[in-house]
């Protein structure tokens, strides 16, 4: 499986972003997808995650209510809907998924990864 994360840019602080991973591979719609996150000399953290029929979701708690994951299998992408972006949400963003169905927190769960999207909040 090849990850392409796309969807990064400059937002203003409240503004919204719109990430997508699109996938290559027959295997995706059977894997669990996350999106992660590190910032500059900090560590990587998940964010979000996605089972691999989209029925199970799983976030960061600081997280819940302003991001929101799907996917859409039949187009080989998950997205990560991100509102009310605050300066402290800025970092390189990474989608990763895992041959497990289920979505987890822990990185080394994930097998493949993206290249990752810089995603700024700056005014």
């Amino acid at each position: 499986v090849q990850l392409q994360a796309s969807g990064g840019g400059l937002v203003q602080p409240g503004g919204s972003l719109r990430l997508s991973c699109t996938a290559s591979g027959s295997t995706f719609s059977s894997a669990a997808v996350g999106w992660f996150r590190q910032a500059p000399g900090k560590e990587r953290l998940f964010v979000a995650g996605i089972s691999w029929s989209g029925a199970g979701t799983l976030y960061q708690d600081s997280l819940k209510g302003r991001f929101t994951i799907s996917r859409d299998n039949a187009k080989n992408t998950v997205y990560l809907q991100m509102n009310s972006l605050k300066p402290e949400d800025t970092a390189v963003y990474y989608c990763a998924a895992t041959s497990q169905r289920w979505a987890d927190q822990k990185a080394a769960v994930y097998n493949y990864w993206g290249q990752g999207t810089q995603v700024t909040v700056s005014s």
